[in-house]
């Protein structure tokens, strides 16, 4: 029986002190479990920055038969500046977030027939439907946030996948000139426009520009040195560029841009 007891409180003693060392050292344990898996994460992670120019522009897809023809179409300052972080998932694919700041803009004059416009002339505002040219500029500062799938191929990183952007400022503008509107109707009255500033009528729809953009981006990137590399994609938004409530301009317009540049891989 004294063995026996003794035995017992051998055991319980031993239970006691094994669970006494795992509750001292099973948070420390756990925390360096958890920096390990951290830091793994953290060295697999690659960064990259990149600079680039943006051509494009906000146009309707296909042509309507309201827009005669491009009279002049002239890029603006198109700057792309941002960096991205990637996680290689193998030894082929990676997922791509990345976050920029960029302007799409652009100026061109446009010969039109039977056009749907309102315009302010003279202090007054008027509507209707116009022939003859228009000039149109915008431009869209925005911050933009990819989120792509990555396949590397050789030298070469292919990249697929949507994006978000906000817009910080916003301007679509320009005037109508060198012809007439028909004031509210095709058969109203005809009023002329000239080339001047004082003879010409203008317009602004800035205020009725989207704030928020969504579209799919597709991209290449090739890395011709240890750490630089350029790259160029394409940009198709999907979200019209003018508010569904704005029914002036009764084609929608959606921003596409190509965009060309130099890439210089952190790590």
């Amino acid at each position: 029986m004294h063995h026996a007891s003794c035995s017992s409180k051998l055991t319980m003693k031993l239970v006691t002190t094994i669970l006494t060392v795992l509750l001292a050292v099973g948070p420390v344990m756990g925390r360096t479990v958890v920096e390990t898996v951290k830091h793994t994460f953290a060295e697999q992670l690659q960064y990259t920055v990149r600079v680039g120019y943006n051509v494009g522009g906000n146009m309707p897809l296909g042509m309507p038969e309201e827009i005669r023809g491009l009279n002049n179409y002239t890029p603006q300052l198109n700057p792309v500046i941002g960096g991205d972080i990637q996680l290689p998932i193998n030894d082929r694919w990676a997922g791509y977030i990345g976050l920029r700041f960029e302007n799409k803009a652009m100026s061109e004059d446009a010969k039109v027939k039977s056009y749907n416009m309102e315009i302010s002339k003279g202090g007054q505002t008027m509507g209707g439907r116009f022939t003859g040219d228009v000039m149109t500029k915008t431009s869209e500062w925005m911050l933009t946030l990819p989120i792509q799938a990555m396949l590397h191929w050789n030298k070469v990183d292919l990249r697929l996948g949507p994006y978000v952007s906000y817009l910080i400022n916003r301007e679509f503008s320009g005037w109508a000139h060198n012809g007439y509107l028909r004031v509210n109707d095709p058969t109203g009255a005809k009023v002329m426009l000239g080339e001047d500033v004082n003879e010409r009528g203008d317009y602004d729809f800035s205020e009725h520009m989207c704030r928020w953009h969504f579209g799919i981006g597709l991209g290449a990137d090739w890395h011709f040195g240890k750490r630089m590399g350029a790259y160029a994609e394409l940009n198709w938004g999907v979200t019209p560029t003018m508010r569904g409530n704005f029914h002036t301009i009764e084609q929608k317009l959606f921003p596409i841009y190509a965009t060309l540049g130099l890439t210089y891989k952190l790590k």
